[in-house]
């Protein structure tokens, strides 16, 4: 059942290979279906079910969210905006930033601990020192 390829139209290889894609997928699909019955019959065998076997896949799915983020910053003009200090900075903080002697530390709210530089800002700060000395 050889097909010799080298002597065929470019519209016979097209009708080949979509040929071959089908009896792909009749074959995936029955191996599918094969090893389906072949877990069932272990399971009914030992009793257990799916989910004992897989404890996250076939049982209950658990979220994963944590509780929202307390507060860090306080826009000095208007107190009832805020921001958490995770994501993007809002427009607020970046003009306060730009006015003279503002810092982020002096935005905090009280009792919250300053920001840590994060670790894409450690990386850029690190790039840019490299730059200068492999310039010089």
């Amino acid at each position: 059942m050889a097909v010799d390829l080298k002597n065929l139209s470019p519209k016979e290889l097209q009708a080949v290979i979509a040929d071959a894609q089908s009896k792909m997928k009749f074959a995936q699909s029955n191996l599918v279906q094969d090893v389906r019955k072949r877990i069932d019959a272990l399971l009914s065998i030992s009793g257990l079910t799916l989910a004992d076997v897989y404890p996250t896949r076939g049982g209950k799915k658990t979220s994963r969210k944590s509780a929202p983020a307390a507060p860090k910053y306080r826009d000095p003009a208007d107190p009832a905006k805020t921001w958490t200090g995770r994501g993007r900075q809002p427009l607020w903080f970046a003009k306060a930033l730009k006015k003279r002697g503002a810092t982020a530390d002096s935005l905090l709210i009280s009792g919250a601990t300053p920001k840590a530089p994060a670790e894409t800002e450690v990386k850029a700060i690190k790039k840019a020192g490299a730059k200068k000395t492999s310039k010089a």
